[in-house]
């Protein structure tokens, strides 16, 4: 079970309201990135809380309602295809988490940062590599985004079924290669991330 270490560190400094960030969606070569924040009572219990790459679809869907009924803010938000291309993926993940801060009804007063990049936030924050498998706030963050991005995948693949986006959620499988090879890009494609159709040809 993860314990609440971090939130106790920064709620022992004066911080009243801690939330967890993490995304969905960095690595894949379509779609929106996603974002979630999350503040849950100090010491709330939520059996299987993990980081949500090492939990089941199912399991992740049935956290999903159990967090944003147990959380006392959560705000999920996303950067889209055209601010990635436009910015790039780094400074979209980051314009995401600042708008899911942004979108708490609780205001935060810090925030625990999934990954090794914490700038430009509008409040006190820290970095915390892995921090999903370490902080049950951003693990929590980490399957709100998730669940969201993933529900997505299957609104693309409805309008885009040629790339198989609901099985490989928007990720380089060789299928999703082979079709943009074939049909070439839709407009949810990042631009930058399908580069290797320029190189081939």
């Amino acid at each position: 079970m993860l314990e609440y270490t971090l939130e106790k560190e920064y709620s022992e400094k004066g911080y009243l309201n801690i939330c967890g960030v993490d995304e969905a969606g960095r690595g894949p070569l379509c779609g929106p990135v996603v974002a979630a924040a999350c503040i849950l009572p100090i010491d709330c219990e939520i059996e299987g809380l993990n980081d949500s790459k090492k939990l089941s679809e199912k399991k992740r869907e049935a956290l999903f309602d159990v967090i944003t009924e147990k959380a006392v803010s959560f705000s999920i938000a996303q950067a889209t295809v055209e601010e990635i291309n436009e910015i790039n993926i780094l400074e979209a993940t980051l314009l995401a988490m600042r708008r899911a801060i942004e979108g708490l009804d609780v205001t935060a007063d810090f925030a625990l940062i999934d990954g090794n990049v914490c700038r430009d936030f509008p409040l006190d924050a820290r970095a915390v590599i892995h921090g999903d498998a370490i902080s049950p706030s951003i693990a929590a963050a980490s399957i709100l985004a998730k669940v969201t991005r993933d529900r997505m995948c299957l609104d693309l693949d409805r309008e885009y079924p040629v790339y198989g986006i609901a099985q490989n959620k928007g990720y380089g499988s060789k299928a999703h290669m082979d079709a943009l090879r074939e049909h070439g890009p839709s407009p949810i494609h990042r631009t930058k991330f399908i580069r290797f159709l320029d190189e081939e040809k």
